[in-house]
């Protein structure tokens, strides 16, 4: 062990000593329950507001995913959104590796789970929060709509004026009466395309992409592999009930453990076979190998990069890599022995895959030694056998606070009165479930991966309905849908809203008010002087379908024949649009299809972002009241009308026929975009 390192995990050890010192008679002002790393924020900055808090932490170590092994951040394209303590949390992280070779725009936003929760134990220490380990809620005491006390299974009651629910799970809002969801909303229910139960297409790859560590892979089932055993029956892990696309169930995206390995032979550690070890929960993952000779490590495992040739690894869009699909359906309401069950499992799925590649007889040979170029870092969680200590939880209960964010807030209506953070990753949803075809073929359900533009995320989405607790904020498990959460649970943004809530929390206290009554611009000032992110000028830039003049039918609503890719490039209308990646020539092609309110004639117009890789001849078929014609457009030149569209002609359309655009791919050479149709009359 290298002298540097025995010095900071001393350091960390004496550190985490020293803050765990709570009186459990003393009454806080501020009670924080789960020491993520939006909890953190939250205490500190409540802390700093001169509030006495503590912060209760449901296992040994704090710091949730952060320093549970989610070490290659999930930062998205626009850094510049965090600020606040979530930044000076990567400060102090960037000063505790004191390396003149880390680079400010890669290597900052990255760093080891030791060095995470030291950072993270020595900003807890300077605030002064009390923390207590180890320490699962029981149940809790209210009085109306306050809260009054929690009390943990060890029998230990805690009091405060004031709590927050920053754990991942949402237990304390959920054991305080408050409305929350589980699982996925219809696609009905707050008019979210994306909503729902949602069959993944199949996107064959190529030998090329499965050999080359360049090629990126998005989500979908990659080849046609056969759903059943040798013995005629199902494999583990797949159903065979499918429901209506868009239908509301109570199923989640796929868990995993974000397990921290090296090729550093000096401190590697052998994936270990795992007790219960079953070769046969790992036959999908064999016949995709053998689906395609010559597939790299590097396409079944997603490797993060990190500090001291280490690697954050996670699951790789092939084959969904080590998520554990289906594994976690009933975890977000059980009870502590069903979850620790449910925790085993995944470490036993995941341990197990990793084992596989690395051992198994029926991965060739060169794959395996690839996989056994990498083991568990020996130097972190040496409490815990190398392994990670959370469970990847990508979502759980979602409240139902004061305002729902839905699949709109994410990409319209981006704008908020109340903001109080950013948010601008994706909208990201694993697999939620493994499924068989009519063919007999198995098929991911629930993938997506779509731009969003950066967006604010309001202060009433972190409140409870008034009624039900009005001294209560849920920064974590915040209310916003499947679709949306899907973005906005990256830890930097739960640093983000934790600090928010935490000097909210102080505000609250203050004036003695609820939650839901404290002075927003009062409250927006103050995070704007700590540095917090609340809004960027660009945003008032977005153009919104529904504003422009005719009928407008978005690439979000347009019907798609093969695997077209979802982009935020170029300004688009309601801030995506779709290209064919320029691939799948003459197989792939996107519908536009409304119901006029008259017969007239309208001028058809399509929207697309120029570029000069685009084609020079995209097909544009019309159909029409007198039959239908096809427009070529080249996507190289910029749109004129209105900035967004080109014009494909005039044509009579009566109410009774549906009017139809449909673009395709066939004959051109480039990529083929879509953005909008519009039909406007002509007078």
């Amino acid at each position: 062990m290298k002298p540097a390192f025995l010095f900071l995990l001393v350091l960390g050890c004496l550190m985490m000593s020293a803050i765990s010192h709570a009186a459990p008679e003393k009454t806080y002002d501020l009670v924080v329950y789960g020491g993520t790393p939006g909890g953190i924020a939250c205490s500190i900055a409540a802390a700093r507001e001169g509030k006495s808090v503590l912060l209760l932490e449901t296992t040994k170590h704090l710091g949730g995913l952060t320093t549970g092994g989610l070490s290659h951040t999930d930062v998205g394209p626009r850094p510049e959104i965090i600020g606040g303590i979530a930044k000076e949390f990567f400060v102090k992280v960037d000063a505790l590796y004191a390396d003149p070779n880390r680079t400010a725009s890669k290597d900052f936003w990255y760093q080891e789970p030791h060095i995470a929760e030291q950072a993270f134990t020595a900003m807890l220490q300077e605030a002064k929060v009390d923390v207590v380990f180890g320490s699962r809620v029981k149940n809790v005491e209210k009085k109306g709509a306050r809260l009054s006390s929690l009390t943990t299974l060890d029998g230990r009651t805690y009091e405060g004026r004031l709590f927050v629910d920053a754990s991942y799970e949402g237990d304390v809002m959920a054991l305080a009466k408050v409305d929350y969801y589980v699982g996925r909303e219809g696609r009905a229910a707050f008019d979210e395309p994306l909503a729902g139960f949602r069959p993944a297409p199949f996107r064959f790859r190529e030998k090329e992409y499965m050999v080359s560590p360049d090629k990126k892979y998005t989500h979908g089932t990659p080849a046609k592999i056969s759903a059943y055993g040798k013995d005629g029956k199902l494999l583990p892990g797949i159903n065979t009930k499918w429901t209506e696309p868009g239908t509301a169930d109570n199923k989640s995206q796929a868990y995993n453990f974000r397990v921290i390995l090296t090729n550093n032979a000096a401190n590697r550690v052998p994936i270990p076979k795992p007790v219960n070890y079953d070769p046969l929960r790992y036959e999908i993952l064999a016949r995709i190998i053998d689906a395609f000779p010559g597939v790299r490590y590097e396409k079944l495992v997603f490797l993060g990069a990190l500090p001291n040739q280490k690697f954050d690894a996670n699951a790789s869009g092939l084959v969904q890599g080590t998520d554990h699909v289906g594994g976690n359906v009933d975890y977000p309401d059980a009870d502590y022995a069903t979850r620790d069950r449910i925790w085993q499992d995944h470490r036993e799925y995941v341990q197990g895959f990793l084992w596989f590649l690395a051992n198994d007889p029926r991965v060739p040979a060169e794959l395996r030694a690839q996989a056994s170029e990498y083991g568990l870092a020996k130097d972190e969680f040496t409490d815990n056998e190398n392994w990670p200590y959370q469970l990847y939880v990508r979502e759980a209960r979602r409240m139902r606070g004061q305002y729902m964010m839905s699949q709109r807030d994410c990409q319209k209506a981006i704008t908020k009165p109340d903001s109080i953070g950013m948010g601008a990753f994706i909208l990201d949803s694993h697999a939620v479930q493994r499924l068989v075809d009519k063919e007999g073929y198995v098929i991911d359900e629930g993938n997506f991966d779509i731009p969003v533009r950066p967006y604010q995320i309001p202060y009433r989405s972190v409140t409870p309905k008034k009624e039900q607790c009005e001294n209560l904020l849920v920064p974590v498990a915040l209310s916003a849908t499947h679709v949306t959460y899907g973005s906005i649970r990256m830890e930097p943004q739960f640093m983000i809203l934790g600090h928010s809530t935490g000097v909210a929390a102080a505000m609250a206290l203050e004036k003695n008010l609820p939650v839901q009554d404290i002075d927003i611009a009062a409250l927006r000032t103050k995070l704007v002087a700590q540095g917090q992110v609340l809004e960027l000028a660009s945003l008032a830039n977005l153009t919104l379908a529904e504003n422009l003049p005719g009928i407008v039918v978005d690439d979000e609503a347009a019907t798609y024949a093969g695997s077209w890719t979802s982009s935020g490039y170029g300004d688009p209308i309601d801030g995506t649009s779709h290209n064919d990646g320029d691939g799948s020539k003459g197989k792939l092609s996107a519908r536009f299809e409304t119901s006029l309110p008259e017969s007239a004639t309208y001028e058809v117009r399509l929207a697309y972002s120029s570029a000069p890789n685009r084609a020079k001849n995209v097909p544009v078929k019309v159909e029409h009241a007198k039959g239908s014609d096809t427009v070529s457009v080249n996507q190289q030149q910029k749109p004129t009308v209105e900035k967004y569209f080109v014009s494909l002609g005039k044509f009579e359309f009566t109410k009774e026929k549906p009017a139809v655009v449909t673009v395709s791919n066939e004959g051109t050479k480039g990529y083929v975009a879509v953005d909008a149709v519009q039909w406007v009359r002509v007078k």
